[in-house]
């Protein structure tokens, strides 16, 4: 039984690989539309590769020297043997995620394009195809990476007892996430800089200052403005996910062989993310809308396949769990109902906060009536007040994973069941990082449609389609925030174990009351802030140097604004690049080195609270600006939507300065911190030997 569970994972890769080729055949057969459309789109996926090689060539250098580190460490014995290869395999293959992702999204822009040309469903029909493609590489990937890895290190410790043999692998493989951890965050960060650094520039410049619309082709910003959205959004959301996809599996393995359930509670985890690959191929297929659809039916539409898909996995999970357990564990299938349901509930109150078809985002869009200042204390206001649910949905998806597991009998049994909830959250990720992906995809097609003179009616499909893509992308967001909250909650407690199977005797005080434990609250508390303030103020520095080569352009190059001139886009293109890859790597490397550093002063115990500490806020502040910053943005697309006076009035004006204060919380600092969470543990638990014997204290 537990031979062909573990069999499912490559089965589920394979057949998550196949869909995405399906789907990427399916929209590269759609025509591009005119040549003016082929040339907008030629410039955004020369602007997007050329931002994407440079980046790989950065990122490459620093995997170089950790692999260096690393294997010094792994010959001295203070990391696993197989770490430094690992390390390598999962940077690798969570920028494979991000990059395959990408190259079908610039492809698919301009045909999603000319689809609404045709209809609004086979608009949203090109562009879901283009996010699925992204969605079932990240999952596919994700098995492929792990299966290769677990059938090596069968074979490695072949001659060992079972349950010696299970320890040993699941030990080996919990090291295994920062290689992924690592190319996400300075994916998300540098994707995340570059794209906020155009948008705010070109909003500045041209809508506020020159009085043009969005996605104006007399805008120098506005190529870079839609090449950010698919290296931030798309290649940067990618790695982002493929992450997080690892990091709960990985840690559910580690927890199921500490709570004494082998081979078998390993082999749930991964039977889990196949079943999900499956109902979410099936789901994608019940994706559909009718022409003139409101904004509550295209959500509708998105939200029918995932709900599907969840039910597919509900429905399987029992008799996977009765197959593996029997009914005396049947707890554990409740656990991950508890999984399966938190994600839907922060999911859709992330939507509620954040859609204009709801009152939070329609009350904030009233408030541009009175001016900047107002539109902008109301979107703090609302995200702030937006956290308090989704705490409470984590919190009681813990409590009750933890004791329907079995948690008040056998500890560690819980602490598997808050794993399994982690990974049943992340089993439908294939369809719903399909509905995030496909976000960015009808961004730029409304910016294809408006730069290539397109019909009026065509730029109104492309504008409903973009509008519920900002809404999928915070739900995606709140989404992928949630699952990090659990991941890094089973991560914490993997750690734990770790130090437990090194050094057997070592005696944890995990009191607050202890002074390492409580510097540690404290030092992992700030973390998320310090990392959400430098990654802020790379945006505005790079976002400055764009709105003064903008304004320079719009005063040096005659013929501009009347037509008879063009823009150097390229040149803003550049400017974006060298920033974002200049400024990516603070940040980046505050998640790598601080960890290592809190753990040889303060010891394990202060690791923990460091860890604890930055988990709690860092999931919360994330939350806050990812969702103030989906509702500044859609709030100035229900003004531009002909409430409130409409495009060009003084409230529209407001509500574009609310939308440039929300662009760097939604699109990078709010995102990047739920890596930063998970990105600390796996680095924590990577040089855990090193720690526990050179520790200060």
């Amino acid at each position: 039984m537990e031979d062909f569970l573990f069999l499912l994972g490559p089965i589920g890769a394979a057949a998550a690989l196949l869909f995405s080729l399906i789907m990427a055949r399916r929209v590269l057969r759609e025509s591009e539309g005119n040549d003016r459309m082929k040339e907008i789109a030629q410039h955004i996926r020369t602007g997007a590769n050329a931002y994407l090689k440079r980046q790989y060539k950065g990122v490459a250098k620093f995997f170089v020297v950790m692999v260096i580190i690393m294997a010094v460490l792994a010959f001295m014995g203070y990391v696993n043997q197989f770490t430094p290869v690992a390390f390598l395999t999962g940077g690798v293959f969570s920028a494979l995620s991000g990059f395959f992702g990408m190259k079908i999204a610039t492809a698919a822009n301009s045909r999603t394009a000319n689809a609404a040309e045709h209809s609004l469903n086979k608009g949203l029909r090109v562009a879901f195809s283009a996010g699925s493609v992204m969605g079932f590489v990240v999952v596919g990937l994700g098995c492929l990476d792990m299966s290769i890895w677990y059938y090596f290190l069968r074979f490695w410790f072949r001659d060992l007892d079972p349950a010696i043999q299970a320890q040993q692998i699941a030990s080996a493989m919990l090291t295994f996430g920062m290689g992924a951890s690592a190319m996400a965050l300075f994916a998300r960060v540098g994707g995340g800089i570059f794209t906020k650094a155009a948008d705010v520039g070109a909003d500045l410049v041209g809508k506020v200052e020159a009085g043009i619309p969005e996605d104006d082709p007399r805008n120098p910003a506005v190529i870079a403005d839609n090449v950010g959205d698919n290296v931030g959004d798309v290649a940067g959301m990618g790695a982002d996910l493929y992450e997080s996809y690892a990091g709960a599996r990985l840690s559910a393995c580690a927890l199921a062989v500490s709570a004494g359930f082998g081979f078998g509670g390993m082999a749930v985890p991964i039977a889990l993310s196949a079943i999900g690959i499956f109902a979410s191929i099936i789901g994608s297929f019940f994706v559909s809308t009718k022409e003139n659809a409101s904004q509550r039916s295209l959500l509708s539409a998105l939200r029918r396949g995932t709900y599907i898909s969840g039910i597919l996995v509900a429905v399987a999970a029992f008799f996977l769990i009765r197959a593996v357990f029997g009914m005396d564990q049947i707890g554990l299938y409740f656990a991950i109902l508890s999984g399966l349901l938190a994600g839907i509930l922060v999911g859709y109150f992330t939507e509620y906060y954040t859609s204009d078809t709801y009152k939070p985002t329609r009350n904030l869009a009233e408030t541009s009536e009175t001016g900047p200042a107002t539109i902008v204390i109301g979107g703090i206001s609302l995200g702030m007040m937006s956290t308090a649910i989704p705490v409470i949905i984590i919190a009681i998806s813990i409590l009750a994973s933890f004791f329907l597991s079995g948690g008040a009998a056998n500890y560690n049994a819980g602490l598997y069941g808050i794993g399994l909830s982690a990974v049943a959250m992340l089993s439908t990720l294939g369809i719903t990082l399909a509905t995030d992906a496909y976000g960015p995809v009808a961004d730029n097609a409304g910016g294809i449609a408006e730069m290539a003179g397109l019909g009026e009616e065509v730029r109104e499909r492309t504008d409903a389609l973009d509008s519920l893509g900002n809404t999928t992308a915070a739900t995606g967001k709140g989404f992928a925030i949630g699952s990090a909250a659990l991941t890094a909650l089973a991560l914490i407690a993997a750690y734990i174990e770790q130090v437990r199977v090194i050094k057997p005797d070592f005696a944890f005080d995990l009191s607050v009351l202890s002074p390492t434990v409580l510097i540690g609250l404290f030092v992992g508390a700030v973390l998320p802030f310090v990392f959400a303030a430098m990654t802020m103020s790379s945006v505005g520095r790079a976002a400055q140097s764009i709105v003064v080569e903008v304004r320079r352009q719009f005063k040096e190059i005659k013929g501009i604004m009347d037509g008879t001139g063009k823009p150097d886009y390229e040149r803003c293109v550049d400017m974006c690049t060298r920033s974002a890859q200049k400024e990516m790597i603070p940040p980046s490397l505050l998640a790598i080195v601080v960890p290592v550093v809190v753990g040889l002063i303060l010891g394990v115990n202060g690791v923990a609270g460091m860890l604890a500490g930055s988990t709690i806020t860092g999931f919360v502040l994330a939350i806050m600006m990812s969702n103030a910053g989906g509702a500044w943005d859609n709030a100035k697309k229900y003004i531009e939507g002909g409430h409130h006076g409409g495009k060009g009035s003084d409230c529209h004006k407001a509500a574009v300065v609310g939308d440039t204060v929300g662009d760097p919380f939604k699109d990078t600092s709010g995102p990047s911190i739920n890596i930063l969470i998970k990105l600390l543990s796996t680095v924590s638990i990577v040089f855990v030997t090193l720690v526990a014997n050179f520790s200060i204290f």
